[in-house]
């Protein structure tokens, strides 16, 4: 096979062979990257800091971790960058790595330059364009005395959140708990969960490998060399997507045609203003404020691509593409993605199944996995079925400012920003009864069906009897107004899905 052939030339069955003729990292490649790493590891933690006292303190190396492609086992040939995450003693928290990194880049790089003459190699300092934030990283390119080959590396100063790491285990909620409450920024401190990022994608199978390289070739190929003045997603989004497609589209199968992988992933790309993905691997729904967190970044615009290793970081938001997708539509119409079979191409949803939780007052829940696209009246034969319904479902949820919202049946989970576990409430009704919210003391809303011409004496009867206060201790509000017993709701203009406030005598006003 020609090594310069255009990936759109390669039939879709050669992929496999492209990928390792082509993009496979060699032998002499993979030495130059560890002989850069081991020469720049080397000066941070031999010369660099000794006998130094920077922002006022002796600073040691707790560790040095191999981040980027080189560190997830996804390297191009000849063309990845390396990553260094440089953990230092100076940070005891995320906001003294806010505080103090700046200073401690700056003195980093002076060293450095002042030190180059004296290595074994040829080193020089890549220096940020005038007008740029305050930097995160600093980068030098690296050059063997005994080759031509160079080297770039990025090295990221971060604090040490994880300690000692168990790839294994989820770090504990406090730590994303002090994430978020220190995050001004959205994935201000990824770098500190490097070891996590690069497990996540580390452990894939060699296969799915060569998949992310293929996707990340084509990205530097025909993406980023024609829009190189735009913000345009990072490598790591896409890795991210083609992971997905891998696990919904296979079942996390290690033996899969490349060809097909690479359809899933430019369908996934087409189709980005659909995409919202995360991972629980690391982080999960068991602390309330990464729950609120995770929550609030799934109700972003679309795309929405959730780092595993750090819920402030979408990966998705504020980038061209609509740029990215132009160019998957057009690769979709290439050799490489005609496969020979289309009927086995992979099913990708655009978004994980939502675990529902249906409650019935004095019934048991029931439980179901509901595609966020799919219509809100496709779930009801369900749970028709499971209570024995014959009157008219009225379906609603809770919103986390307290509000309950109707769940229209031509409407989405996605058409109210559910991309995850939800609980909603069922009430039957029978003509002509309409539903009404009751707002109670701790900001839970219940739904009652109630006939319009029935008195707030009868709406307080029904209150007592679902287990709230006695008829007697109960004031009514709607819209200001506290409603007498004796007027019906019709009376007071109190409509389907209206919310009236329930408040107790001699309590709290809310």
């Amino acid at each position: 096979m020609d090594p310069h052939q255009d990936l759109y030339e390669v039939p879709g069955d050669q992929l496999g062979a492209f990928v390792e003729q082509n993009l496979q990292p060699r032998g002499d490649w993979k030495e130059e990257v560890q002989d850069a790493k081991q020469r720049v590891e080397r000066f941070l933690r031999e010369q660099c800091f000794r006998d130094e006292l920077v922002v006022g303190q002796e600073v040691r190396v707790l560790k040095l971790v191999k981040g980027g492609s080189s560190g997830k086992g996804t390297t191009l040939n000849h063309c990845s960058d390396l990553d260094l995450v440089l953990f230092l003693s100076c940070f005891s928290s995320f906001r003294d790595q806010a505080r103090l990194r700046e200073d401690v880049i700056d003195f980093i790089k002076e060293k450095m330059d002042h030190c180059k003459r004296s290595l074994a190699y040829n080193l020089s300092l890549v220096w940020p364009r005038e007008g740029t934030r305050a930097p995160r990283s600093f980068s030098c390119q690296v050059q063997s005395k005994k080759s031509s080959d160079v080297v770039r590396v990025d090295v990221l100063p971060a604090f040490d959140a994880l300690g000692p790491f168990c790839p294994d285990s989820k770090p504990s909620p406090e730590i994303y708990e002090d994430l978020i409450a220190s995050t001004r920024c959205p994935g201000e401190f990824s770098p500190c969960f490097t070891q996590l990022q690069r497990h996540f994608v580390k452990n894939c199978p060699a296969k799915l490998k060569d998949l992310l390289r293929l996707v990340k070739h084509w990205y530097k190929h025909y993406v980023k060399c024609k829009n190189r003045k735009v913000p345009l997603p990072s490598k790591y989004a896409l890795e991210l997507l083609t992971i997905y497609a891998w696990e919904m589209g296979t079942d996390k199968s290690d033996n899969f045609d490349m060809d097909q992988g690479l359809v899933a992933v430019m369908e996934l790309l087409r189709d980005h203003e659909d995409v919202c993905v995360y991972w629980t691997k690391y982080y999960d729904f068991q602390s309330e404020v990464v729950t609120k967190c995770i929550k609030q970044k799934l109700k972003e615009p679309r795309p929405v691509i959730l780092d595993p290793a750090d819920p402030t970081n979408n990966l998705g938001k504020g980038k061209r593409w609509d740029l990215v997708a132009k160019e998957a539509v057009r690769c979709l119409r290439q050799a490489c993605c005609q496969t020979e079979d289309p009927s086995q191409s992979w099913e990708v949803q655009r978004a994980r199944d939502v675990r529902v939780t249906v409650r019935k007052t004095g019934e048991y829940n029931l439980t179901l996995f509901v595609n966020p696209y799919s219509p809100v009246w496709k779930m009801k034969p369900m749970i028709k079925s499971h209570y024995g319904l014959t009157g008219q479902q009225r379906l609603s949820f809770q919103n986390p400012d307290g509000d309950r919202q109707l769940l229209s049946s031509q409407q989405t989970l996605a058409d109210f920003g559910i991309f995850s576990k939800v609980s909603i409430r069922v009430l039957e009704t029978f003509p002509p009864e309409i539903q009404i919210f009751v707002k109670e003391l701790g900001g839970q809303n219940k739904p009652y069906a109630i006939d319009p011409d029935d008195s707030i004496w009868d709406l307080k009867m029904m209150i007592e009897s679902a287990g709230g206060p006695l008829l007697e201790d109960q004031i009514l509000k709607f819209q200001g107004r506290r409603l007498q017993n004796r007027r019906s709701l019709r009376d007071l203009q109190i409509e389907d899905c209206d919310t009236v406030t329930l408040l107790r005598k001699g309590g709290p006003w809310v």
